[in-house]
């Protein structure tokens, strides 16, 4: 993985003094919170409902165990114990006080980790495939183009003060698991007719309040135009995105103003004057950074079936199922770590698992971890041989859950018991729901479903590319929530349609319910949810789901602050 080299020491060692001093003039009262506002979301330091929330970056979604156990550290010294990791790979600590940010700031400097650019209206964090250099399916590793556009990107001046936040995902599968097409700029890998690499280049996608799909503007961009033709985008966005209306800022809605022709002739010719300037990407500077990225001392193994030792043992059988994926080298195995444990609130962990999970990542793999937008953890290089062992270990530690894609692999923002853009919270409903469909043996019967909840239109928790998407309304000052199926990420990526009124927070398990007897009942065999939605529309499941009065049970966890 990337090791900082001198001036990213001293960028960040900069920083971190210049921040240090801004939050003592305003502890000072020497700077007003409006003035100190934009200089704390810089450094990724939001104020929240109870606190401030530090957002820290984890580029690509990649970690080794030294910054795993400082996550731990900071849990422990700093919040209450416990993380959250986010959609955008990145983890959340919820209850900071403003004069120790300066502090973590320094603690996480010294694992070579910071918070720069994870706020503000500049390019986020970016963000991959978890399984990126190790899966079965893979064209390139893009890790190395991952970073070389966090560099390009990181306090570009031209790019600090976009109209709106911009997001970057990149694809180096056949798979998207990025979900390149609701962000900003979605990169996949391609080869062209002469077999050399490239680019599809994918903008305008997003979700909040206008979720719309990215439109296709390069079928094939040669990758040593990679920075430069993102620089294009940039600058169209840059000069012409609305800076009136915030939202409306989004370069989605620019591409839709000006439409994609246009939008795509616009950039093409800002890209003449910028395609071979010195952002031109070369060999030498892709091998140097690709260097970081070498694939670790793998050992010549044979594949084996994990289960064959342990046919009886169904609980074993479920996770290899659910929870490990394939390796393109022999021998090896992803596993899944999942952060959906029942009553825990999807995403956390505690600072005893990050330690536990690190210590993992030294012993089974190549000390390397992985977020996942998906908010779990995978370690990435683990024998086959050693699974059974593995298993075992993260069972007693609540991180075995065999549910991975499954009902209660459930994407949830933090909502309202957090958030203080939220309408509604977002936690509550998720526990009563996974408390409701708890028996694993009904998930694995219903198969694969996303089921994704966000606490207002913002949709941190992704909930318009859900099988089942849920957003939290504000009803004449009440919580409600807002169904929506169909949606999808991937390589058929789709919006989900909104099925009818909204609900209250007590009626949602049993909305969920409704749902998927529908499903059960209209199904073809081995047909996902998704599949049926999409096939039959949402009038059959509106229909069913409002055709009685939908009973009020008790929403379990309503408060997790």
């Amino acid at each position: 993985m990337y090791k900082y080299d001198q001036y990213d020491h001293q960028i960040v060692k900069e920083r971190i003094a210049q921040y240090r001093d801004q939050v003592q003039r305003r502890i000072a009262d020497e700077l007003t919170e409006e003035e100190f506002l934009p200089l704390r979301l810089q450094n990724g330091l939001y104020m929240q409902r109870h606190a401030y929330m530090l957002r820290l970056a984890v580029p690509y979604g990649l970690l080794s165990s030294r910054q795993m156990r400082m996550f731990a550290h900071i849990a422990r010294k700093y919040d209450r114990g416990y993380g959250h990791f986010t959609t955008r790979q990145n983890i959340q600590f919820n209850w900071i006080n403003l004069e120790q940010t300066p502090n973590i700031l320094t603690d996480l400097a010294s694992v070579e980790m910071h918070a720069i650019q994870t706020s503000g209206n500049c390019i986020r964090n970016i963000t991959s495939d978890e399984f990126a250099g190790v899966a079965a399916d893979e064209i390139i590793d893009p890790r190395p183009y991952a970073e070389v556009l966090r560099q390009w990107s990181t306090f570009h001046p031209e790019f600090i003060a976009l109209p709106r936040k911009f997001k970057v995902a990149i694809n180096g599968a056949v798979e998207d698991r990025a979900a390149i097409a609701v962000h900003d700029i979605g990169l996949t890998v391609v080869h062209n007719e002469a077999g050399e690499i490239g680019f599809k280049v994918m903008v305008g996608g997003g979700m909040g309040r206008t979720p719309i799909l990215a439109s296709v503007i390069r079928d094939f961009l040669p990758w040593q135009h990679l920075l430069t033709y993102v620089e294009a985008v940039m600058r169209v966005y840059n000069q012409y995105g609305r800076r009136d209306n915030k939202y409306k800022a989004r370069i989605k809605i620019l591409v839709k103003a000006l439409g994609v022709e246009e939008f795509t002739r616009q950039v093409e010719e800002e890209w003449v004057d910028l395609k071979d300037s010195l952002s031109t990407l070369t060999v030498e500077e892709m091998a140097r950074v690709a260097a970081y990225f070498q694939p670790p001392a793998y050992e010549t193994l044979p594949n084996i079936d994990p289960a064959a030792a342990h046919v009886e043992n169904k609980a074993f059988a479920n996770w290899l199922k659910r929870n490990v994926k394939p390796h393109r080298v022999p021998g090896y195995a992803a596993a899944v770590l999942s952060l959906k444990k029942t009553g825990v609130p999807p995403g956390d962990a505690t600072a005893e698992q990050m330690d536990f999970v690190a210590d993992l990542a030294d012993r089974y793999t190549f000390g390397e971890l992985r977020v996942t937008h998906e908010q779990n953890l995978v370690l990435a290089d683990v024998k086959q041989s050693l699974l059974f062992k593995l298993w075992n270990e993260v069972k007693a530690h609540g991180l075995a859950t065999p549910n991975i894609g499954l009902l209660t692999d459930i994407i949830c923002c933090p909502g309202g018991d957090f958030c203080s853009l939220a309408n509604a919270k977002s936690l509550p409903i998720a526990a009563a729901i996974t408390e409701r469909f708890d028996n694993l043996d009904f998930q694995h019967d219903i198969g694969e479903i996303e089921l994704n909840i966000s606490g207002c239109i913002n949709a941190c928790g992704h909930h318009h590319v859900g099988s089942i998407g849920v957003l939290g309304v504000d009803k004449d000052g009440s919580e409600w929530y807002q169904v929506s199926i169909g949606g999808a990420q991937g390589n058929n990526a789709a919006i989900g349609k909104i099925i009818g009124p909204s609900f209250s927070a007590q009626q949602m398990p049993e909305v969920i319910d409704r749902l998927l007897q529908v499903y059960v009942r209209e199904r073809f065999e081995d047909e996902r949810f998704v599949d049926t939605a999409q096939r039959l529309g949402v009038a059959p499941f509106k229909e069913h789901v409002y055709a009685t009065p939908i009973k009020v049970g008790h929403l379990v966890g309503e408060d997790y602050a």
